[in-house]
């Protein structure tokens, strides 16, 4: 005599008032100040046509994403620390739990793409405009975010199959696969098996490439004549490459794990660092740090 639930309760956050309210302030400008982030780049890339390459659009799809994640995530989150309203549909949880694993499958293969991007720019530059086509780009882009969609249809078919029964309270602040499947009363055995080889072969794939190809930047730098041009090859990849790191190790950390090894404290600091964290780094490491990127914002708001 099972009853099925109806709802979620998102026990993922603090009960203390005094706590909750300096969270919800914390939270809200960091929210801000990642959605100001990337709206600034995509208005500075739609608005400039000496932005309109192969490596801006790449970069235009990361502000997208970058805009889509933490909304996903925060505006619930910020919801519940103010209103202290920590229920959520079985609906809106489904449908909060496939727009997060889409927008994170799509930047994984994002960053890889971008990735490539750079290798090809740096390591071949001669042959860049013949091999990275604006063409080529539309259908890489168009792909990530295909492949994206897909993977999170696939993970959010297998997790609402399951049976959730008496108890709704999610371990988290807001709908994920590790807590959902820690408290689904289904076994889970076969489901997370597969979660697992999905999550592992896409994620390690994009990951390789990503790394190879930015191993290969690196000795291209380090071949450069001018130390000054190293110096500053080096700041801009690494840079880079730390944020990437850390993007692809969270994510890694968070999906591709058994959920017998779930740990709802440490898996909050760590969906922070992606979910919400990274978001706002991204157009400061990539964009905002950019030259050119300054001189199109200083443009626009002259225009206007």
């Amino acid at each position: 005599n099972l009853s099925v639930v109806s709802e979620f309760v998102l026990v993922g956050l603090s009960d203390a008032p005094q706590v909750r309210f300096l969270l919800f302030v914390l939270f809200l400008i960091i929210y801000l100040a990642s959605v100001a982030g990337n709206i600034t780049i995509l208005i500075a890339i739609s608005m400039d046509t000496r932005l309109h390459n192969p490596m801006y659009f790449f970069l235009g799809n990361l502000s997208l994403l970058d805009l889509l994640c933490p909304t996903i995530i925060v505006l619930k989150m910020l919801e519940a620390l103010l209103l202290e309203k920590k229920v959520i549909s079985f609906s809106g949880c489904m449908l909060q739990l496939f727009f997060l694993i889409d927008v994170v499958g799509t930047e994984i293969f994002l960053l890889a793409v971008m990735a490539y991007d750079r290798y090809v720019a740096i390591c071949h530059p001669l042959q860049y405009m013949t091999i990275i086509s604006m063409k080529l780009c539309t259908y890489l882009a168009l792909g990530t975010w295909l492949v994206g969609f897909l993977n999170s249809l696939l993970h959010t078919s297998l997790i609402f199959t399951l049976l959730f029964c008496d108890c709704n309270e999610v371990e988290q602040y807001y709908c994920d696969i590790p807590p959902l499947l820690a408290l689904s009363c289904s076994p889970t055995y076969s489901r997370e098996l597969l979660i697992l080889t999905v999550a592992g072969v896409l994620g390690s794939g994009a990951f390789v490439v990503t790394l190879i190809s930015y191993v290969y930047i690196l000795l291209a730098i380090v071949h450069m004549r001018s130390s000054e041009s190293r110096h500053k090859a080096f700041s801009t990849c690494g840079s880079h490459l730390t944020v990437v790191c850390l993007f692809y190790g969270t994510t890694i950390c968070t999906y591709v794990r058994p959920s017998s090894s779930y740990s709802p404290h440490q898996e909050r600091i760590i969906s922070m660092l992606y979910g919400i964290l990274t978001p706002l780094l991204n157009p400061i490491i990539y964009s905002l740090r950019n030259k050119e990127v300054q001189c199109a914002l200083r443009r626009v708001v002259s225009q206007l």
